[in-house]
């Protein structure tokens, strides 16, 4: 029983900590118009919304950024381990690699790498 009393407190602490944040954020939040008070750029107001709309060629190259940088998020830790797992783990590696090189001849092909 001593267990769900554990998980009770830590889930009360929890509660307790984000109405605690909450009330904290309304007591020292700024009461202004947030038309009045809008974000500046370099001084500046800016010219169009935060959310316009980009162009789409865009969306291949964030693709192509997310495949290389989903990469990385798994070669560092391969790396650590590859020579204690041998050459398996340098196959599916590659296998891997070659998935994402399929990723980046699609942006190649629908003309994402190219910048004029």
């Amino acid at each position: 029983m001593s267990e769900f009393t554990d998980v009770g407190v830590m889930l009360g602490l929890a509660v307790g900590a984000v109405v605690g944040l909450r009330l904290l954020h309304r007591l020292t939040a700024i009461r202004a118009t947030p038309l009045l008070s809008g974000p500046f750029l370099s001084g500046a107001r800016p010219e169009e919304h935060a959310v316009s709309r980009f162009h789409a060629r865009w969306y291949v190259l964030t693709l192509l950024f997310l495949a290389f940088d989903v990469e990385m998020l798994f070669m560092y830790p391969w790396a650590v381990v590859v020579a204690e797992m041998g050459a398996g783990a340098v196959v599916e590696m590659f296998a891997f690699l070659g998935l994402l090189m399929c990723g980046v001849l699609y942006a190649w092909r629908e003309g994402a790498l190219r910048w004029a």
